[in-house]
């Protein structure tokens, strides 16, 4: 017999037990009259169960591998849009701010300096874009069967990943035809994606969990991600502003993370205060993604 109260109190008897198992049982070998577990709901924002994510590992790379497998399916060009994508955006911006708005870059052909910008822009447009619809669009999965909920809006996000990593392989050629050497600190490119990931998560996981109980944060996304594109200087270099008004912005992730990629790969001057700023949001943001996510999780089922 199994009792629910209101106090969340399960009373488990020892018939559904095995006596084996019943740590209860007497000196005489006779088990109790009954065996009870309480179990109590976690309060507070830090609900998070490390472990259970761990041990649910497995389905995590299972899903990214099904997004990455469903994404370019039934389609023309396939896995070519990875390619043609980050170029078409790197020609139309050099032809739009380099020839008629005659924008800087730094000492840099324009496609070379725009295009440093655009790698991890796009993980973080595209992939926090993915990651707020991705629970509204698998509704059916939240309803049918329990495994961390967190892992939907991941797996969503890191798809865009590997289109990072192609677009990677076409700056080399871009290098090459415009006979630019990166800089040695090019090493820290994997750290910078580490942290792009991070940022792109951090507004993925809100804007995911807030879009179950809000249908309208559909149409917010569109716009969020323009108007971020302009206050993260993809398409201009940050020196263009002073450095007070510089910091501010640097309150957007992107901002100094995109100027780090830039210094990174071209050996610029690196805005050690602004990649400080930048970070610091981007891990704020991320840890209140993360414990909104999990505080609103129980509820997905309902609203889904």
């Amino acid at each position: 017999m199994i009792q629910t109260e209101d106090s969340r109190v399960t009373t488990l008897h020892s018939s559904l037990l095995p006596p084996e198992s019943d740590p209860s049982m007497s000196s005489h070998g006779d088990p109790a009259s009954s065996y009870e577990i309480v179990i109590r709901p976690r309060s507070g924002w830090l609900s998070i169960d490390w472990k259970e994510l761990v041990d649910f590992r497995e389905l995590l790379w299972f899903l990214i591998w099904r997004d990455i497998s469903a994404r370019y399916k039934q389609t023309i060009l396939g896995g070519s849009w990875a390619v043609i994508q980050p170029l078409l955006m790197m020609i139309i911006f050099t032809l739009i701010f380099s020839r008629i708005a005659n924008f800087p870059s730094q000492g840099f052909p324009y496609p070379v300096f725009v295009f440093a910008g655009l790698i991890p822009w796009t993980l973080f447009s595209q992939g926090f874009a993915q990651a707020a619809l991705s629970l509204v669009s698998q509704q059916q999965l939240l309803t049918k069967v329990y495994f961390p909920r967190i892992f939907v809006p991941t797996a969503a996000a890191a798809v865009f990943v590997v289109d990072l990593l192609v677009s990677l392989g076409i700056y080399a050629v871009v290098l090459m035809f415009y006979r630019v050497v990166p800089s040695w600190t090019v090493i820290f490119i994997p750290l910078l994606v580490a942290l792009t990931f991070i940022a792109t998560m951090s507004v993925g996981l809100t804007l995911s969990a807030l879009t179950v109980f809000y249908r309208d944060f559909r149409h917010v996304i569109p716009f969020l991600s323009q108007i971020l594109l302009y206050l993260t200087f993809v398409i201009y270099p940050g020196s263009m502003i002073r450095q007070p008004l510089r910091w501010i912005l640097s309150l957007n992730p992107m901002f100094g993370i995109v100027m780090a990629f830039r210094s990174a790969i071209l050996g610029l001057e690196w805005e050690f205060t602004c990649l400080a700023i930048s970070t610091a949001a981007a891990l704020g943001f991320f840890l209140f993604g993360v414990f909104y996510f999990r505080r609103t999780e129980r509820l997905f089922a309902d609203f889904a």
